[in-house]
């Protein structure tokens, strides 16, 4: 199932838009890290495509 998936930085703010699929109880996106070098301290909200 696609999604839409919202990132926002905890450490700098910034916001990153992608669609990803939900596999087993996760969502796989490809997102690694934030321009910021943060990799784990994330607001993350998803939506229905």
């Amino acid at each position: 199932m696609r999604i839409k998936i919202t990132i926002r930085c905890k450490h700098c703010g910034e916001k990153f838009v992608l669609r990803g699929k939900r596999e087993k109880g996760r969502i796989e996106t490809g997102f690694k890290q934030c321009l910021c070098d943060n990799r784990d301290d994330f607001i993350i909200e998803e939506l229905p495509v």
